[in-house]
C-alpha cells in the first residue's frame, strides 16, 4: 500500500457530535483535541511524514464570543500539551495561518513550540490557526508586490515556484490526500492553492469518533485513486 506523504485534514464535527451526545459544543471541541493527538501517532507509525490540520479558519471568528473563548482556551491549553506530545514522538511543529488576530501570550506559545521542535525529525504537524486559503494568498500578493516595488523581483520572474515562497505552507509539498469529516462537501476556504491535485475523501464521521482505522479507509481509497496530474498513463495514449 502507497502511503500519501503529506496528509491534510479538515477537523469538523465536534459540535455536532457534542450535540448528539446530549453535551455543549465546547466538550466536542475538547475531545476533538485530544483525537488529533491519538491520530497524529497513528499518522507518523503507518509513514505519513507530513500532517496538516484545520484548527481555527479566518471565518471562525464569527462564531457566539463564548464558543470564540472557548476555543482560545483550548488552544493555549493544546500548546502545553501539544510540546509534550512532540517531545516524546519527535514531531516537527508548524502554525500557518495570521497569527497577528492572536492574543500575545498564544502568540509567544507558539514561536516557543516552533522553536523548541525545530530541529525533530519525526511527523511535520502543520496547525492551521486563523487560516483562511484567500488570507494566506492576499497577504503573499502583498509580500510579493512590495518586493517587486522595492526591486527583489522582476514581474516576469513570476511563476508558480516563487509565488509558493510567499506563502505560508512554503517549502512543504502539496498534500497528497485531503480528509474531511463529518459529511460536509467543500474545502472551506482551505490550503486552496495547494490542493490543486490533491486526492479527497469525505467522511460521515465526526472527527471525535476519527479513529486510526477510519485513516486506514481514506489511505485505502486514497490508493485506489488514479493520480495523473494532468496527464496520461502510457497505455492510454
Amino acid at each position: 500500500m502507497v502511503i500519501p506523504q503529506h496528509v491534510a485534514i479538515i477537523l469538523d464535527g465536534n459540535g455536532r457530535w457534542a450535540k448528539s451526545k446530549g453535551m455543549p459544543r465546547n466538550y466536542g471541541h475538547a475531545q476533538g483535541s485530544k483525537n488529533v493527538e491519538r491520530i497524529c501517532e497513528d499518522a507518523y507509525r503507518m509513514g505519513v511524514k507530513y500532517l496538516t490540520v484545520y484548527a481555527f479558519s479566518t471565518e471562525n471568528w464569527n462564531r457566539p464570543s463564548d464558543e470564540v473563548s472557548a476555543l482560545m482556551k483550548l488552544l493555549r491549553n493544546y500548546m502545553k500539551t501539544c510540546l509534550k506530545t512532540a517531545a516524546k514522538n519527535d514531531m516537527k511543529i508548524r502554525v500557518i495561518g495570521d497569527v497577528s488576530r492572536l492574543d500575545e501570550d498564544i502568540r509567544t506559545r507558539i514561536g516557543e513550540l516552533e522553536e523548541a521542535t525545530k530541529n525533530n525529525g519525526g511527523l511535520n504537524f502543520q496547525i492551521a490557526i486563523n487560516y483562511g486559503s484567500r488570507d494566506e494568498m492576499i497577504r503573499g500578493i502583498r509580500r510579493l508586490a512590495r518586493d517587486c516595488r522595492d526591486g527583489k523581483v522582476e514581474p516576469e520572474a513570476i511563476d508558480e515556484k516563487l509565488f509558493e515562497g510567499y506563502l505560508d505552507t512554503c517549502g512543504l509539498p502539496d498534500p497528497d490526500l485531503l480528509i474531511r469529516t463529518s459529511g460536509e462537501l467543500r474545502l472551506s476556504n482551505f490550503l486552496m492553492w495547494q490542493l490543486a491535485y490533491t486526492e479527497f475523501y469525505f467522511t460521515d464521521i465526526h472527527w471525535p469518533d476519527f479513529t486510526k482505522e477510519e485513516l486506514m479507509k481514506a489511505i485505502e481509497q486514497y490508493n485506489a485513486r488514479d493520480r495523473r496530474f494532468g496527464g496520461v498513463k502510457e497505455e492510454q495514449e
